[in-house]
């Protein structure tokens, strides 16, 4: 019977990984939907009401048209556009997804460290949702745009890096006596 810790002939297995896990999955604040779902309430109400009462019937299909129209760009469009907006927080990483046609797709691992900081406007301020800058050395910084509880999302990366930052230094024992950070110390 083969040994559970070996992996090939006489090899042992490889140290266990800690899991990614997902720590939140993000999108930006749905207020951003509420104009066009009360555009789309109202272009529903005047085109039922307004429907069938002309004379000549291209007038009442010109109406369903303009109405069609008008729910495509200024409702079907902006749900779109706010459904292809993605942040994802895990315990390793933060990725950033955008696009729906052409997709982008940008990742910062915590354990490289990163500054964070949180805007907010006063509209944003009164729904708890602002803007999350991130910035990692010479690259340009990531901005999770209208976050809900920017804040606590915050709080969160500070924590993630911070945690991922201890994990990430090898062997702090062996850099203060002037050992190698990529070897293990020696055994006495």
């Amino acid at each position: 019977m083969a040994d559970p810790g070996m992996t090939g002939p006489g090899r042992p297995a490889p140290p266990a990984a800690a899991t990614e896990r997902v720590v939140a999955r993000l999108r930006p604040h749905a207020r951003r939907l509420l104009l066009p779902a009360l555009l789309l309430i109202a272009v529903s109400g005047v085109g039922a009401y307004v429907f069938g009462s002309f004379d000549l019937e291209w007038q009442n299909w010109a109406v369903l048209i303009g109405g069609g129209v008008i729910v495509l760009f200024a409702c079907v469009l902006p749900f779109v556009a706010w459904l292809s907006v993605r942040y994802v927080i895990t315990t390793r990483r933060l990725i950033v997804r955008r696009g729906f046609f052409v997709r982008s797709r940008q990742e910062l691992y915590h354990a490289r460290g990163y500054g964070i900081t949180v805007h907010k406007s006063w509209v944003q301020s009164a729904f708890g949702s602002g803007n999350v800058r991130v910035t990692s050395g010479g690259e340009l910084p990531v901005v999770l745009r209208d976050v809900p509880g920017a804040v606590l999302v915050q709080n969160a990366l500070h924590e993630l890096v911070a945690e991922n930052q201890s994990i990430a230094a090898p062997y702090p024992a062996a850099q203060s006596s002037g050992q190698s950070p990529t070897q293990p110390p020696a055994r006495r």
